[in-house]
């Protein structure tokens, strides 16, 4: 009869499936100790019955909040030279401001998880039963509906490649008999005696008592959460034809099928498509005010949402989710048109050449050329007897809000030319028997 070694060795070789790329999240910590050393033991095994060698590498997150955290660092590199795998340290500055230390240096972690991913490597994590536990009544806490009380998925897609986390159905006292017996050496966080931390403290207050009260609750609450997690991917069927009906080619959703739904069916769809984005989960009450302070704004009102690191915003009966953006008004930037220009923002590159861009005249000996943002008043522009004002003329070229005060706008001292790839003022057009130049802007696509 197998020992329960064997049969943790034989679970994580099925999760794993034919993926020969591993990279693990190495705390040092008894977990993500155990998990190493299981998939040392894997990679030997692999290797006896096909001779296929299974890279393994294992990188450590240094978040700098314990004054042993360097000391953690070199035994984690002790243990993966000992283990023969390649070993880095990241280290990580964490952004406390929004939602606290755990969230941050969780979110730290994934991001250095993220950059370190390599083509084809998967991703391996240790959390374990417990931790399964103490997440959902952490949802639990926080008022959470399915989504959230579905805890941590067993695998899921991460960073274009799979996270898996193997061990969610192992408790923390079968992997520590499993230290114990295979003699490994780990570190212990004194922080987690800290109970100011609210893991700490379910861990350290709540579920002693829960499990002595009832010894399976830890194995009764994955179950829970497993169910929650079935009753989001069936809603995830059920929607997604909706969803792709509502979602443009641009990434927005359409506003008007909306508002006939539900209000239940408008959340649901809300959130998947900022799911799908890859935005952190909103509260409801977030949703609530994106579509009465967003979608149903007044018609002539630019109204923003702030979601995270994103605002919500509305343009032509849609909303669309953007990156929070630089305010550039009264920048203004020197261009020597010799030379590419290099704008802010990650806006891109301007040049100047003879073709294949937007052809103005070009400046005189005596007019300094500029690049500026954000433009008030009324323009005659090539094409038109009369002059608009510039937010007619922006809502007339289709150019949404945003877009408005990031459009490079060429400045001839202090005339303007041309607001680049959108429109040419009189002041700037090229005669038929004049040389002109060409101007190319060079946008960098950016993906949500």
């Amino acid at each position: 009869m197998a020992s329960t070694h064997d049969l943790l060795l034989t679970a994580l070789a099925e999760q794993i499936g034919q993926h020969k790329k591993i990279l693990i999240g190495f705390s040092g910590g008894l977990d993500s100790t155990v998990l190493l050393h299981l998939l040392v033991r894997l990679r030997i095994q692999s290797y006896q019955l096909s001779r296929e060698r299974m890279a393994l590498r294992a990188i450590h997150i240094h978040h700098g909040l314990n004054p042993k955290a360097d000391l953690w660092g070199e035994h984690c590199r002790q243990v993966c030279a000992d283990w023969q795998v390649d070993f880095r340290t990241e280290k990580v500055q964490l952004n406390t401001r929004q939602n606290g230390i755990e969230a941050a240096a969780r979110n730290a972690r994934y991001h250095a998880f993220q950059r370190e991913l390599q083509p084809d490597e998967i991703l391996i994590t240790a959390q374990h039963l417990d931790d399964q536990a103490e997440t959902f009544l952490l949802a639990l806490k926080r008022g959470s509906g399915p989504a959230g009380l579905s805890s941590m998925p067993a695998r899921m897609p991460f960073a274009g490649t799979t996270l898996i986390r193997p061990l969610l159905n192992v408790s923390r006292a079968e992997l520590e008999e499993y230290a114990l017996i295979q003699k490994l050496p780990w570190v212990e966080d004194d922080s987690n005696q800290d109970d100011r931390y609210d893991r700490n403290f379910l861990r350290l207050n709540i579920m002693p008592l829960l499990n002595q009260r009832w010894p399976h609750f830890p194995q009764a609450v994955s179950r829970s959460a497993s169910l929650c997690g079935e009753q989001e991917q069936l809603l995830d069927e059920l929607l997604q034809e909706s969803l792709d009906s509502l979602i443009t080619a641009e990434g927005s959703i359409s506003i008007p099928p909306l508002e006939s739904s539900s209000e239940a069916k408008r959340n649901a769809l809300l959130r998947r498509w900022l799911s799908q984005c890859g935005v952190k989960m909103p509260a409801r009450e977030q949703l609530q005010r994106i579509w009465s302070e967003v979608a149903l704004a007044r018609q002539d009102a630019e109204p923003r949402f702030r979601l995270g690191h994103y605002d919500i915003r509305r343009y032509r009966q849609q909303l669309w989710l953007l990156p929070q953006y630089q305010n550039l008004a009264g920048t203004i930037l020197a261009w020597d048109l010799q030379q590419a220009l290099t704008l802010p923002d990650g806006l891109g590159t301007l040049l100047c050449a003879k073709e294949n861009g937007m052809t103005v005249r070009k400046p005189t000996a005596n007019e300094q050329v500029t690049i500026r943002f954000g433009v008030q008043g009324n323009i005659s522009i090539v094409g038109r007897q009369h002059s608009r004002h510039s937010k007619k003329l922006w809502q007339e070229f289709g150019v949404a809000p945003w877009l408005r005060e990031r459009t490079p706008l060429l400045y001839y001292n202090e005339k303007l030319i041309a607001a680049l790839g959108v429109f040419i003022t009189k002041e700037g057009q090229n005669l038929p028997d004049n040389e002109g130049i060409s101007v190319q802007w060079k946008k960098i696509t950016h993906h949500i």
